[in-house]
């Protein structure tokens, strides 16, 4: 019998401990290495019935890289994933993704505004939210992070949710929200130049994917004076150019200390706001030198080592402030969402990816 099962009159933690399995008490559930995803609800928690996962883009990649583009293999291990650990958390990345469904039930403590039947996205990684898959993942061919599924997942008092818009389909809704931290963080540093009277030059590395198109949306909306999109070859260069989000775009290797810096200081820069949102590892001391003194690096990538971008910007004196994009700010979904409504730009980007 599961602990959700054996302890229901017990209090539930707002975010989750009462989940966890193992270490038991010991760890938050994105840090633990099991937990229980048993259907039955503490009086706070929401149960959703999955319809689509998505999968973080680091995590997707290193799955993909790890098996050569094997589908069937890929599929396999997010299956082992889920059943071994009650979560879609990649062991090796750390990361997860999200999720969209219908609300199943809701319990009576509940207080994140939700009815039974509404269609939502969940705002909170795979990596924390007790999941189970019922279906063997019969639909997906597992190459691709969008993943239809059957199964359900749980909500604790503290996660995070939003109901899926009218106006925009599921499928372009779920890649929004999915990265929709980025572009409202990058609104908030860059409005923080604005509101000194700086306009900043802002980077992007990896401008044409999604959550470098919204952030560099997001950067001109805010108040940036110019806008360098980064990207690794020229056929994103040509997606990117004809989008015009970027003032300049520019090819480099974004794990390339000398090459990006140079190359982004050939375009204008160096950045006084530098966003990396790429999904490969090694881009921390790139984006150290191609940021001015005084700048300031958002790292929204899971493939970022935090240990390797502090060490190496203390290595090179470089005095430049570093953040951490943990996927939250209030009102970020909202706004994302209010960004590809209104950027002709921004949602053409994205619709092309549902093609692809």
């Amino acid at each position: 019998m599961s602990i959700a099962a054996e302890n229901r009159s017990t209090p539930s933690s707002p975010v989750g401990l009462h989940r966890v399995l193992d270490p038991v008490g010991a760890s938050l559930p994105q840090a633990a290495r099991r937990l229980d995803a048993s259907p039955q609800l503490w009086d706070d928690e929401v149960r959703i019935s999955i319809e689509t996962l998505n999968l973080d883009a680091a995590s997707y990649r290193q799955l993909s890289e790890k098996h050569s583009g094997d589908g069937e293999a890929v599929r396999a291990e997010v299956l082992d994933i889920v059943a071994t650990r009650g979560k879609m958390q990649n062991p090796v990345t750390g990361s997860g993704g999200m999720l969209i469904g219908t609300v199943e039930e809701v319990g009576p403590g509940s207080t994140l505004g939700l009815s039974v039947g509404d269609r939502v996205a969940t705002l909170v990684s795979l990596s924390l939210t007790p999941l189970v898959i019922t279906d063997g993942l019969a639909r997906w061919d597992g190459r691709s992070e969008r993943v239809p599924a059957e199964g359900h997942a749980i909500l604790f008092g503290r996660s995070i949710a939003a109901q899926l818009p009218d106006d925009l389909s599921p499928d372009l809704a779920l890649m929004v929200m999915d990265v929709c931290g980025a572009p409202a963080l990058v609104s908030r540093v860059v409005g923080e130049y604005a509101a000194r009277g700086v306009s900043p030059v802002v980077a992007v590395l990896g401008g044409a994917g999604k959550s470098g198109s919204l952030s560099l949306a997001a950067a001109t909306e805010a108040g940036a004076s110019r806008t360098l999109g980064v990207v690794p070859h020229e056929r994103e260069a040509e997606l990117l150019r004809a989008s015009g989000l970027a003032d300049e775009v520019v090819v480099a290797d974004a794990r390339s200390p000398l090459g990006l810096s140079e190359a982004v200081a050939a375009a204008g820069g160096p950045a006084d706001v530098t966003v990396v949102c790429v999904d490969v590892p090694g881009c921390e001391q790139p984006a150290i030198l191609s940021t001015a003194q005084g700048g300031t690096i958002i790292f929204f990538s899971m493939a970022t080592n935090f240990a390797a971008a502090a060490l190496g910007a203390e290595g090179v004196a470089a005095d430049v402030r570093m953040l951490v994009g943990n996927g939250y700010v209030p009102g970020h979904a909202a706004y994302a969402l209010e960004l590809v409504r209104g950027n002709a730009a921004v949602r053409s980007l994205f619709e092309g990816r549902l093609e692809e």
